[in-house]
């Protein structure tokens, strides 16, 4: 289970996307912003207009000029309704916009991602940023800042109302203001923190949960289920401790800010008295300060009510953009292969997934084109590394892996994917039809071609019995394939992509021997022609080779031809006689001949 996390942007980072966001949507943050401002102003007539009308009532007037004034007030109201609910849809296609092009960059970045970075970071994280964090953000995006940026406004225009009121009763709020200041400051100095380590703890959960129901009936049969319920009870634990962290910060911020809410309407109201019965401020003006201090209330309210949600979307921004910072794991440098001589070589390659525990050391190898060559040895010796290191999916740490002289991390991609293509056991069934599984490879891809790749690895029996065809829908929710059947499609794909030189490493592990057998066999037609470097699983894949390379502490301790090796005594005859007895012999027919666990 992986310990590692995904980097997140730093404070800088954020604001700089935050700030180039803006400028690219000015023309929508500036709708939002004038639509919720004439909002605010039309909504600061009805305090003027019920203070004018206390006012007047004592001063006495006439009912037609209270009329006139309560029509006002009720045409204020109409007119902020109407300019309050395009403001909303402006606040709304604003936060929409942004969140989709947040995620398309997200999902290409997630798709750019070197595998290594992956495999390090294990799916937990992966999942957690793609669900929880872009959640998160969507409700910031979507409401959070459409109402931030109302409230602002808001509380600006009110001020300015109250001031032009009365300067002496607007000094009221002056009171509430600094403490308000302080602890906002206080609480965005741990807020970020305190929200990226609750997320970092989600993402370890998940990632021990997706491994044990991923692993679910090695869980079973090994006994393990105490044993990760126990992780599962420490992983909740060090979530529920973290959202108790976050919950102590606005257990202090939501408290202080009610107090500051609700202390200006009282002094309004005792400073308003004393001074109108000085004559300091008269009734009109009372009333409406009182109103606007009220007011005030509102979008203040709105801003400390949305400012943890802003903390939470920050910090998951800070998350989403760290994935689109990891740096590429090669560079094309526009070289290409030398047609002419399309040798696969590692030259002195060396590779350590963690520093100063190298797995592999000064491998030098040449395949030529053409042939097929299989790679045995114990768990652990190196193989699947080399074969990935050959198949370009990983950098070497030191020395090069060159296809027709040219590196193969300075290819780009696209090219690479021509020239050699890795196989796993491990296969990925899509939401989506059986024809887009097999056009991944190729999408241009006519039916008639699907159909040859499909037969082609043996698939035909399952496919014909489909009701319907390349139109049947596979994955979650549809037809789930067996373990067997994703491994086949994914060979298919692997014909219609006919690269140059195929890297398998045990792609037909999860296949019956004699079902493996009978498949390889009917690969050979496919594969003539083509380098193979098959990583063996069954013994019967290494005699049939050209040559076998034996890879043992990360090194080729043995290298030649099965006939070669066999005659050397070395460690693959010694394999081999151990298994079969005569060595000389071919091995017949769905023979059940797995290598040894130690062997692996």
């Amino acid at each position: 289970m992986s310990t590692t996390m995904l980097p997140v942007a730093d404070p800088a980072s954020v604001r700089s996307y935050a700030a180039d966001v803006g400028k690219r949507y000015r023309r929508q943050l500036t709708s939002v912003v004038a639509l919720a401002s004439l909002a605010t102003v039309a909504g600061l007539f009805g305090p003027r207009l019920l203070g004018q009308i206390v006012q007047d009532v004592q001063d006495g007037t006439t009912s037609t000029h209270i009329d006139e004034l309560a029509g006002l007030f009720v045409l204020a109201i109409c007119v902020q309704a109407v300019l309050n609910r395009y403001a909303y849809q402006a606040g709304k296609v604003f936060g929409e916009t942004v969140l989709a092009e947040l995620r398309e960059n997200f999902v290409g970045s997630v798709l750019d991602l070197p595998l290594s970075k992956v495999e390090q970071a294990g799916s937990g994280d992966l999942i957690n940023r793609a669900s929880r964090d872009v959640g998160a953000l969507r409700l910031a995006a979507q409401q959070g800042i459409p109402a931030v940026l109302g409230a602002a406004s808001a509380a600006v225009l009110t001020l300015v109302a109250l001031v032009l009121v009365s300067p002496i009763l607007a000094a009221v709020t002056l009171v509430t203001l600094p403490p308000m200041a302080l602890m906002a400051r206080w609480y965005l100095k741990y807020a970020r923190n305190g929200y990226l380590a609750t997320n970092a703890t989600y993402s370890t959960m998940i990632e021990n949960m997706a491994a044990t129901v991923e692993g679910a009936r090695a869980v079973e049969a090994l006994r393990l289920g105490e044993t990760h319920v126990n992780q599962t009870d420490a992983d909740v634990a060090q979530s529920w401790k973290a959202e108790r962290n976050t919950l102590r910060l606005r257990l202090r911020l939501y408290p202080t800010t009610e107090i500051c809410q609700l202390l200006p309407a009282g002094l309004m109201l005792l400073l308003g008295g004393y001074g109108y019965t000085r004559g300091w401020v008269s009734i009109a003006q009372v009333t409406a300060a009182t109103l606007y201090v009220q007011q005030l209330a509102n979008p203040v309210s709105t801003l400390l009510d949305w400012l943890d949600t802003i903390q939470t979307g920050s910090a998951s921004l800070a998350r989403l953009l760290g994935v689109t910072q990891i740096p590429p794991d090669r560079e094309p440098t526009g070289a290409r292969p030398d047609r002419s001589d399309p040798r696969l070589e590692a030259k002195q390659v060396g590779f350590a997934y963690i520093p100063g525990r190298d797995v592999l050391r000064d491998v030098d190898l040449t395949v030529r084109p053409g042939e097929r060559l299989a790679m045995v040895g114990p768990s652990g010796a190196g193989k699947s590394t080399l074969g990935r290191l050959l198949a370009g999916i990983s950098a070497p740490g030191s020395g090069r892996v060159e296809v027709g002289g040219a590196s193969l991390v300075e290819l780009p991609l696209t090219e690479l994917r021509k020239e050699v293509a890795l196989v796993t056991q491990e296969h990925h069934v899509f939401v989506g039809t059986l024809r887009e599984h097999v056009a991944l490879a190729r999408p241009d891809a006519s039916d008639e071609e699907m159909h040859e790749a499909l037969a082609a690895v043996d698939a035909t029996g399952w496919v014909e019995g489909l009701a319907n065809g390349l139109d049947t829908k596979l994955g979650s929710g549809a037809l789930e394939l067996s373990a067997p059947q994703a491994q086949q499609l994914a060979l298919a794909r692997l014909v219609l992509a006919d690269p140059k030189i195929l890297v398998l490493d045990e792609a037909t592990a999860l296949l019956d021997p004699r079902a493996a057998r009978h498949l390889e066999r009917s690969l050979s037609a496919v594969l003539e022609g083509r380098t193979v470097i098959s990583i063996a699983h069954r013994l019967h894949t290494a005699h049939d080779a050209d040559r076998v390379a034996v890879i043992e502490n990360g090194r080729i301790a043995e290298l030649g031809s099965h006939p070669e090796l066999i005659a050397a005594g070395g460690a693959y005859a010694r394999l081999w006689d151990s298994w079969h007895g005569a060595s000389d012999q071919a091995l017949p027919d769905g023979q059940t001949d797995w290598l040894p666990s130690e062997a692996l």
